[in-house]
């Protein structure tokens, strides 16, 4: 019969049933009752009243039952602490075991109680099990250390413990070095230490252990490779020239964590040639994990979006893999949009506004069209050599008449004007035909704000604002703002006609409004027009900053942190770690503390 078969009952007097077999001398039926226990204990009922019941059951040398009734102490060891103290001349005696698995069972165990009166106990056993003979026990010690250090790191620091994990980095067996630097990185990030101390050979154990050791090892190890400060070039050429391999791995885990070693270590390159070698090497294996599971895709994109921003030229030439698939999912479609347009360029902008087009008036995914129209808009402020083509495709677009298509390229279109003023007013008749389509407050914002900039070209656009005036009420204090504006810059370029519709708006933001920010703007505008109305024109019609494309890069100091979160959930979300998780330490580059100065970025980094 399957373990099923203990969950299904709920009769009275279980406990005192369970408590009696409990102390049965059939070892068969002393365990089919510890694992009542367990599965009583899984859905949620106390069987805390059992506990001593249960300690009696670890004097046997079966593992099967050893592990259950070690869990049930890890469960309940918080809440009956004095009770716990109770098994642990049993722990103790298991450590010195003669068979191995018991030997790391009881170490591990002992690591998982967390409970600080038993911490003093599990010193001697952790420690010789540090220095045990079998690489398994050693092993599992090893992340013992790490959970005592949770608990008690004064403790840890005084046995010594964190020398030997040390010590352990340059342990024969490469299991062992991988949870040794597996410890010593977590207990890194907690108390905020510098970089691992890698004496005696531990750079050299660890990239040996490195073609040895399992796949979640090689990243434990890759991860310590990015933290370590290379003393020259020599040593990072050695450190990347052992890393690249693991390039091609299967895993996509152990790939990033092998990229984020070599983005680390590439500035310490000084021969150009070499330099742009490592730098060919890491596009084969970021395409690769494109033909991965979406999931992973999306994790990839993400991370690709931070290394094509510091070393755009990684990827330059693979822009077409990026194109979108019919059977991409949409979060994975608009991860793929965003690097297009970072790897777009003045060599394949045709390209790219063809595909992007194309997802525009053929996606049916509404999310999708209104990125690709954005995207459109993005290439425009990005090559300004491209930015009269880029308004073609936008005006061809709004052609199709689809609402939300309109509205999303009047909005792109105001960004191209006030990043390239006086240069595409052809396309102002297009879009105030569109006028009566508009639905979203960020597209009527946008629209009023170049019916206001390019009043005097205009010939109705009195008749355009008075027509968003009538809804001024109802209207969102986006709207209600820019038509403020907008009809202030009318009175300015067009007193005569304009008179009388800029002193019903102005009666109606500061009399009719409770937004605060609106009739404070009302009331400067008013007494601007009244004391000075040339003075007015400087302030208002005065040329604003344009908008820049860089404005949507990270902050550079940011960009290094999180290139040295590749492949964790920080690089995922672009935000520091410190900014969701409390008391950890973010990485720092290598180069900030070595003495060799980093060579300039030749890749053209920064630049997306």
């Amino acid at each position: 019969m399957s373990d099923a078969k203990y969950f299904q009952t709920t009769k009275r007097g279980e406990i005192h049933e369970l408590k009696e077999e409990l102390h049965q001398t059939d070892k068969a039926k002393q365990k089919e009752a510890v694992k009542k226990v367990i599965a009583a204990m899984t859905v949620g009922k106390d069987v805390s009243m059992l506990f001593p019941d249960v300690c009696n059951c670890m004097q046997t040398p079966n593992i099967e039952l050893k592990k259950l009734v070690y869990l049930y102490l890890i469960n309940y060891a918080k809440s009956q602490p004095d009770l716990a103290i109770m098994a642990v001349n049993t722990f103790v005696k298991d450590a010195s075991d003669s068979n191995p698995l018991i030997r790391a069972l009881s170490v591990r165990t002992m690591g998982c109680i967390r409970v600080e009166q038993i911490t003093e106990y599990l010193t001697t056993p952790l420690a010789k099990a540090l220095k045990d003979e079998d690489p398994y026990v050693r092993k599992t010690a090893c992340m013992c250390v790490c959970k005592l250090h949770d608990i008690s790191p004064e403790l840890v620091r005084d046995q010594g413990f964190l020398d030997i994990l040390s010590d352990l980095v340059s342990d024969p067996n490469p299991m062992v070095v991988a949870n040794a630097v597996a410890a010593l990185l977590e207990i890194q990030e907690r108390q905020g230490g510098e970089a691992l101390p890698l004496g005696g050979g531990g750079l050299q154990k660890m990239l040996v252990a490195l073609n040895e050791c399992s796949e979640w090892g090689q990243v434990f190890i890759l991860d310590a490779l990015s933290a370590y400060p290379c003393k020259d070039e020599k040593e990072a050429e050695g450190v990347i020239e052992r890393v690249t391999p693991r390039l091609s791995h299967v895993n996509a885990a152990v790939v990033l964590s092998s990229v984020k070693v070599v983005m680390r270590l590439i500035p310490f390159i000084t021969n150009p040639e070499a330099h742009k070698s490592v730098l060919k090497k890491l596009a084969p294996p970021l395409v690769t994990l494109l033909s991965s599971e979406p999931e992973i895709q999306y994790v990839a994109l993400r991370n690709i979006l931070l290394i094509c921003q510091k070393r755009p030229t990684i990827l330059a030439s693979d822009i077409k893999v990026f194109f979108c698939k019919y059977n991409d999912p949409t979060y994975v479609k608009m991860e793929k949009v965003d690097v297009i347009v970072m790897l777009c360029s003045d060599k394949n902008v045709d390209q790219v506004l063809l595909e992007l087009k194309e997802y525009a008036s053929a996606e049916v995914d509404v999310d999708i069209v209104r990125k690709s129209v954005r995207a459109i808009g993005r290439c425009a402020l990005k090559i300004e050599a491209a930015a009269q083509r880029c308004v073609s495709v936008l005006l061809e677009l709004i052609q199709t008449k689809v609402a939300y298509v309109v509205q999303e390229a009047i909005v792109v279109i105001k960004d191209t004007f006030r990043k390239y003023p006086n240069r595409f007013e052809s396309a102002i008749g297009a879009l105030c035909e569109n006028l009566d389509s508009l639905e979203d407050s960020e597209a009527k914002a946008s629209l009023i704000w170049i019916v206001g900039q390019y009043a005097e070209r205009i010939d109705n656009a009195q008749e355009l604002l008075e027509s968003f005036v009538e809804e001024f009420a109802q209207a969102d204090n986006e709207v209600q703002l820019q038509l403020l504006t907008a009809t202030v810059k009318l009175f300015l370029k067009k007193p005569d006609s304009a008179q009388a519709l800029v002193k019903h708006v102005l009666g109606l933001a500061t009399t009719g409004s409770a937004n605060p920010d609106l009739r404070d703007r009302g009331y400067i505008y008013w007494r601007l027009l009244s004391s000075d109305p040339e003075k007015a024109k400087v302030v208002v019609l005065s040329e604003h900053g344009g908008v820049a494309y860089d404005s949507e890069k990270l902050d550079s100091n940011l960009l290094d942190t999180l290139l040295g979160q590749l492949s964790t959930l920080a690089s995922i979300l672009h935000i520091p770690p410190s900014s969701f998780v409390t008391d950890t330490r973010i990485s720092v580059p290598p180069s900030s503390s070595s003495p060799l100065k980093p060579q300039a970025d030749t890749s053209g980094g920064g630049g997306g």
